[in-house]
């Protein structure tokens, strides 16, 4: 793999650890709430659900860091096609801005991964 690539497919990797940690640890807390523009009611309420979110996000970057390990292209490819589409439905379903904070870095990291 090129080294531009591995450092776009580090940097997903890092923005979804980055999320994990949001979600399953700081999501009541003041950074939290503020990243996700929740009020303490909500944030409360919805708690546990978002750290099952933080949890899926902790596999995402488990399959990006195996596919950088590995230098495997198809995992790693596999793993950023899954974060498109996880970008491209939090668009359709929560905020336009999910796409431009997941989607589209994933999306350069594929077309490092395939081009260069």
């Amino acid at each position: 793999m090129h080294w531009l690539a591995i450092v776009l497919i580090a940097v997903v990797a890092l923005l979804h650890l980055y999320f994990l940690v949001l979600e399953m640890f700081l999501w009541t807390r003041p950074l939290g709430m503020k990243v996700f523009r929740n009020t303490p009611e909500k944030a409360e309420i919805t708690r546990v659900l978002a750290a099952n979110q933080g949890l899926y996000n902790g596999f995402l970057v488990a399959g990006l860091v195996w596919g950088l390990v590995c230098a495997r292209v198809d995992v790693a490819t596999f793993f950023l096609a899954c974060v498109v589409v996880a970008g491209a439905y939090g668009a359709a379903t929560v905020s336009r801005r999910i796409f431009y904070v997941q989607a589209v870095p994933a999306l350069a990291a594929l077309a490092a991964v395939w081009l260069l």
